[in-house]
């Protein structure tokens, strides 16, 4: 009787965990999107152009790179709870801290601060992930996870905005920070510690000690280098329309801001949807044919970028920017669910880790390539077209060397 109890308890702690994880994605998206909400604002009050707010935005990308192998390898080594806690704590109060900023230099200090911040939550909850479910579950529960960035910044504008108009941005940064150290106390409380669970005889979840994390053989294998490429390539389509986009919308298509706050929700819906199935996807229909599913959502991506740049309406733009969210974002899934599947819990962060390395480093270069090409061209955002349409080939062709056949990696 005692063990069903504790079975029960387990069960409910691991989707208390779970929900809590969820959130604070939500919650880092609302903070990350925020800033490019706010920048045709910032813009105006700093007297910044084009190329120079591109650099701002990448910033923080720099300090949000820098931390991913070395989140990962904390988060393996001393569990998940306490690295989140960390994680969540610095970049809320660099969040407050974004809204007192007095210059250039302080504002880029700043943001790269942030990201050092926030770069560890990736790899860390997904290191939650492999501590409190079993090996069967991790795909799915990982893709369910990383459809919190896409809810999250599809809240963002329809929060974001009202707190702008009434408040203005230094204000509405205050907020966001201040929320955000109240989700700590939370999670501090709410979440207990666990260790990672392995698949044992009979299909049973089993728990063991964490394990020394080699990650040796982990930069040694094609398929991890593979994956980076591969989600590098589309982090350049996502970091670029993210950043740019609320800004493509109000200075080319000439929205005003509450039909930014009204559309740009639309594209990360379609996004969420997509990552929330893609674990199942894979396992459901791409068993050991993952590249498969991986090379034709690049393709589709890359496809559908090119009728957004060609659109002659603005819902035009919006739908074809919901499609090209909807498969870029079945990369992320697979991309991040492969290892979850393959490779053993005790590295799980690591290689989150290292694959999303790839991606955040396309998060410091996508916003500055793009800020300088609309600078060159004159405000034209053609070429800027074209080099998110050739990322996502480059993130297809990567997608395309990778071995099929069902294997678990053992290290």
């Amino acid at each position: 009787m005692k063990n069903i109890l504790n079975k029960g308890n387990q069960t409910t702690g691991k989707y208390v965990a779970f929900v809590l994880l969820y959130l604070g994605w939500c919650i880092s998206y609302i903070d990350r999107a925020a800033i490019n909400i706010a920048l045709a604002s910032i813009g105006k009050e700093f007297s910044l152009n084009p190329s120079v707010l591109g650099v701002v935005l990448s910033t923080f990308f720099i300090g949000y790179a820098i931390m991913q192998l070395p989140g990962g390898w904390l988060a393996d080594k001393f569990g998940s709870k306490r690295v989140i806690i960390f994680s969540l704590l610095l970049w809320s109060l660099f969040t407050v801290a974004t809204g007192f900023a007095w210059s250039l230099t302080s504002l880029i200090v700043i943001r790269f601060l942030f990201g050092i911040g926030e770069g560890a939550f990736p790899c860390a909850s997904l290191k939650g992930v492999a501590e409190y479910f079993p090996k069967a579950e991790r795909p799915k529960m990982t893709a369910a996870l990383l459809s919190s960035n896409y809810v999250g910044s599809a809240i963002a504008p329809i929060v974001i905005v009202p707190l702008m108009l009434h408040f203005g941005w230094r204000h509405m940064f205050l907020t966001f920070g201040v929320l955000g150290i109240a989700f700590v106390v939370i999670y501090w409380f709410v979440v207990k510690p666990a260790k990672v669970q392995e698949q044992g005889e009979g299909g049973e979840g089993k728990t063991g000690p964490l394990q020394k994390v080699n990650m040796k053989e982990l930069l040694k294998m094609p398929l991890m280098w593979q994956l980076v490429i591969a989600w590098f390539g589309l982090s350049l389509v996502n970091k670029g329309l993210d950043s740019w986009m609320p800004t493509y919308l109000l200075t080319v298509r000439h929205l005003d801001l509450k039909s930014v706050g009204l559309l740009t929700p639309l594209p990360f819906i379609a996004a969420g949807v997509s990552t929330a199935i893609g674990g199942w996807v894979m396992d459901r229909f791409f068993d050991g044919k993952e590249k498969y599913l991986l090379m034709f959502s690049a393709l589709l991506t890359a496809f559908f970028l090119y009728f957004m740049y060609t659109a002659e309406t603005v819902m035009m733009v919006i739908g074809f920017q919901s499609l090209v969210y909807f498969f870029k974002s079945f990369v992320l899934a697979a991309a991040l669910s492969l290892p979850m599947k393959l490779l053993p819990g005790t590295v799980a962060g690591s290689a989150s880790g290292m694959i999303n390395l790839g991606g955040q480093s396309a998060g410091f270069i996508s916003p500055v390539i793009i800020g300088f090409m609309i600078s060159a061209f004159d405000g034209s955002y053609d070429a800027a077209f074209w080099f998110l349409i050739g990322a996502a080939c480059l993130s297809a062709v990567s997608s395309m060397t990778i071995r099929g056949g069902k294997r678990e990696i053992n290290l």
